[in-house]
């Protein structure tokens, strides 16, 4: 080999070193800023654990009777307002119009106490009739008065209690428990159905003492689960507690158990059936975003 070809081949080397050199300085740099720029995205996000929140309706009556209709099965979707049981309407029905007679009977009676009072009123001054006698016309049509307001305050509660006989469903859900069937009798408050609320959608989440200074209502929120490849929702925090507490033995936190905490709660923007009652989840708050 002669002295040039030499020459050049050892300056070849040392580009190959320089050049290796350099690449090797900007992939050192470039996950040395992407550290840095790792850490600063954590210093100003908050991650918090939590869960869906349950949230249950108990459907039942507020009168005893004997469950006729259940038009609902477990897993079924119902929507607010929705006719969902009923009892027998029998009893029921004879109290109103038993009500309603007693009702018609004292107004007759107290049509003709009008009547006989007015007679009265116009024979005291002629002296037609004693003073004893106008004073008890006044005060029997005066009973009657309030014997009416009576019945029909009675009338008013059998009216209701029949009412009562049918139940519907107070928001929208699905249908967890169907506890009774038709047939049975049930005292008042029993429950025949477990409505899970479907909406809205509240996050359950706790926040660790040092950070709570950070969290404000209206706090813009990311909520993500454990499926993979799922949506992620959007929410804002609308609940701080003011009361602090120790971490519940549910929620798994960066922190010892034993730190005090409190409380979030957060709402779901657009929420669907993927986000299921106690699932558990994710919460990321951005710091100083939209305060």
């Amino acid at each position: 080999m002669r002295y040039g070809d030499e020459h050049w081949g050892h300056l070849s080397m040392l580009r190959r070193v320089y050049i290796i050199s350099f690449l090797a300085g900007v992939g050192i740099l470039a996950i040395v800023l992407a550290l840095f720029l790792r850490s600063r995205d954590a210093t100003d996000e908050i991650t918090l654990y939590g869960n869906v929140d349950v949230r249950l309706v108990d459907i039942g009556f507020r009168v005893p009777g004997q469950v006729t209709q259940l038009v609902f099965e477990e897993g079924d979707v119902v929507h607010k307002g929705a006719f969902m049981t009923a009892l027998d309407k029998t009893p029921y029905d004879s109290q109103v119009r038993q009500a309603q007679s007693n009702v018609d009977a004292i107004q007759i009676d107290l049509n003709n106490a009008e009547v006989l009072f007015q007679r009265r009123a116009e024979l005291i001054d002629i002296g037609g009739v004693s003073q004893e006698d106008y004073d008890n016309s006044r005060t029997n049509r005066d009973q009657l008065r309030a014997n009416l307001l009576q019945a029909k305050a009675a009338l008013a509660v059998a009216v209701d209690n029949l009412n009562y006989t049918e139940a519907f469903a107070p928001t929208d859900g699905i249908i967890l428990t169907r506890i009774r069937e038709p047939g049975t009798v049930v005292n008042p408050a029993d429950p025949v159905y477990t409505l899970s609320v479907s909406s809205p959608v509240w996050i359950r989440a706790y926040v660790d003492e040092p950070n709570v200074g950070s969290v404000y209502y209206g706090m813009r929120a990311e909520v993500h689960t454990d499926v993979k490849g799922g949506k992620v929702y959007t929410g804002q925090v609308g609940f701080i507690s003011p009361v602090a507490e120790f971490t519940p033995k549910t929620v798994e936190t960066t922190q010892l158990r034993t730190d005090l905490v409190y409380r979030l709660r957060v709402y779901v923007d657009d929420p669907d059936h993927n986000l299921l009652q106690g699932m558990p989840v994710t919460v990321k708050l951005k710091k100083g975003h939209g305060q």
